[in-house]
C-alpha cells in the first residue's frame, strides 16, 4: 500500500507540473464533487422513472423516488459501486495530499474556484471539502496577516486612510482588476488609500458573510499600524450586501469599527434582489407541478444559499432561518436601513444607451434591476435612503462594466475626495439620480 501511494504521489506530482498550478487538496476535493455529482445523478434518474412507473400505474411497491425488482437493483448497485471507489479513491488521496504540500496558485484557477464556491460554497463548507474558500483579507491575491506588526509591512503600504473592496457572486478578489483596471490600486494612487481586499465564499448566506467580515474589520481596524482619519468600504454587487450585514452585525457587537467607518459605496449592489434569481425560484415550483418534472426541481435547488438570498436581498439569519429558501413565499425581509453615520452611495449601471431612448425601458445592468441598485422599493419601510447627489446611474453599461469603466471611477473618486460633512440630510430614493449619458 505504501509503494502505491508513493507512486500516485509521483503521478500527481507530474501533473501538477504539467497544468496550471493546480492545489494538491484541489484533487480531493474534485474528486469528492465528482462521487456526490455521480450519486445525484443517479438520484434524480431513478426518481424521474420511479414517477413515470407509478404515474402508469405500474409500480407501487418502493417509497417515493426509488424504484423496485430489477430495475431499483441496477439504481442500487450504481449507488454501491459509487460510493465503493469514492471511498477508496478519498483514503489514497487524503494520505498523499499532505506529502504534496502547498504552490503557487494562478488567475484561472482562483476564478475557477470563486465560480464553483458562489454556485455551491455552502455544500462544499457543510461537507468541509478543500475547495471550500475561507474568508481572509489579501493583497495581490496573498493572504494577509493582520494581527500584530504584520500590517506595518512593505505589503500593505498602511497610509491614514483605509479602503476595503468586498467583491461579489462567483467572484474573488483578484477580479477587481478588469481591463487593466483596479479601483483599489487607482484610488491608492490618485487618492492616497490603502486597498485592503475581501476573499470569501460567496455561496455562504448573506448573513453568515456579514457576520463573518464584521469579526474580521473589528481586528483589521484595531490592528491599523497608522490612526485611521478616513475609513471606507466599497461593495460590488453582492459584495454591498454582504457590506450592509457586517454594519448590521456589527453595531450588535458593539464593534469600534463601526465608529470609524465613513464612506459606504455600493455598485450595482442588488439591496432589493435579482430578477434572475426570482425566476429561477418560479421556474423550480413549475417542476414541482408535475410527477414527471418534479426529480429536476432537486437539481434546481442545487444552487446556494448566497444565490437564493439575491431573490429578495436577505441580509439578516431571520430572513431565511427556520424556512424553505426554495419555498415561492414572497418577500419576508425584515427591513434593515443605511447606518445613519456613514455617508452611503449608490451606483447603477444601465444596458440602456441614454435616459429617454426607445431601448430605456429595460432599466437593468443585465443582472440588477437600477431601481434596486438604488434601492428604491414600494414598501416604504424597505426603501433605502440615499441622498440625491449619492446615487448615480450610468448608461450604455453592463454589470461587470462597473468594474472598469472610467466614467465609473471617475464618480467614485469625485465622491470620496469630497469632504462633505456626516450626517447631511438624507432623501428617500425615489428621487431622480444623477446620471450620466
Amino acid at each position: 500500500m505504501q509503494h502505491y501511494v508513493k507512486h500516485v504521489t509521483n503521478r500527481m506530482e507530474s501533473l501538477m507540473v504539467k497544468t496550471t498550478r493546480i492545489q494538491p487538496a484541489d484533487l480531493l476535493g474534485y474528486s469528492r464533487l465528482v462521487i456526490a455529482a455521480t450519486l445525484g445523478i443517479t438520484a434524480v434518474v431513478e426518481a424521474m422513472h420511479a414517477n413515470i412507473l407509478r404515474s402508469s400505474g405500474i409500480d407501487h411497491t418502493q417509497a417515493l423516488g426509488r424504484t423496485s425488482g430489477i430495475t431499483g437493483t441496477v439504481y442500487k448497485s450504481v449507488r454501491g459501486v459509487t460510493t465503493l471507489v469514492g471511498g477508496g479513491i478519498d483514503a489514497i488521496l487524503s494520505r498523499v495530499v499532505p506529502e504534496l504540500g502547498q504552490n503557487d496558485s494562478s488567475a484561472e484557477r482562483e476564478a475557477m474556484l470563486a465560480k464553483l464556491n458562489g454556485v455551491i460554497g455552502d455544500y462544499l463548507a457543510a461537507t468541509n471539502n478543500p475547495l471550500a474558500i475561507s474568508m481572509c483579507m489579501r493583497r495581490n491575491g496573498k493572504p494577509l496577516d493582520i494581527e500584530g506588526q504584520a500590517l506595518a509591512g512593505p505589503t500593505v503600504c498602511a497610509t491614514t486612510k483605509l479602503l476595503v473592496l468586498v467583491h461579489g457572486l462567483g467572484m474573488s478578489d483578484l477580479q477587481w482588476e478588469r481591463n487593466g483596471h483596479d479601483h483599489g490600486n487607482a484610488l491608492a494612487r490618485d487618492l492616497g488609500f490603502s486597498p485592503i481586499y475581501l476573499h470569501y465564499n460567496s455561496g455562504l448566506h448573506v448573513s453568515t458573510n456579514g457576520r463573518a467580515l464584521a469579526e474580521l474589520l473589528e481586528v483589521l481596524v484595531q490592528e491599523w499600524p497608522v490612526p485611521l482619519e478616513e475609513f471606507v468600504i466599497l461593495g460590488h454587487s453582492m459584495g454591498g450586501l454582504v457590506s450592509r450585514a457586517a454594519f448590521h452585525y456589527g453595531k450588535l457587537a458593539r464593534h469600534q469599527w463601526t465608529q470609524k467607518l465613513r464612506k459606504l459605496i455600493f455598485l450595482g449592489a442588488p439591496h432589493h434582489g435579482s430578477p434572475l434569481e426570482q425566476g429561477a425560484n418560479l421556474l423550480n415550483g413549475a417542476f414541482e407541478l408535475s410527477s414527471y418534472t418534479t426529480a429536476l426541481a432537486r437539481l434546481g435547488k442545487i444552487r446556494s444559499a448566497g444565490i437564493t438570498d439575491l431573490r429578495y436581498g436577505n441580509l439578516l439569519d431571520e430572513d431565511w432561518q427556520s424556512r424553505d429558501r426554495f419555498a415561492h413565499v414572497g418577500d419576508l425581509r425584515r427591513p434593515v436601513p443605511l447606518p445613519k453615520q456613514v455617508q452611503c452611495y449608490a451606483i447603477a449601471a444601465c444596458v440602456s444607451k441614454r435616459p429617454g431612448s426607445s431601448s430605456s425601458v429595460v432599466l437593468s445592468d443585465g443582472l440588477v434591476p437600477v431601481s434596486s441598485a438604488l434601492g428604491r422599493h414600494s414598501d416604504p419601510r424597505l426603501t433605502l435612503a440615499l441622498a440625491k447627489s449619492r446615487q448615480f446611474v450610468s448608461y450604455g453599461l453592463r454589470h461587470f462594466d462597473l468594474l472598469s469603466h472610467p466614467v465609473v471611477y471617475e464618480q467614485i473618486r469625485k465622491w470620496l475626495a469630497s469632504r462633505s460633512r456626516t450626517g447631511s440630510k438624507r432623501h428617500i430614493g425615489s428621487e431622480p439620480p444623477i446620471q450620466t449619458t
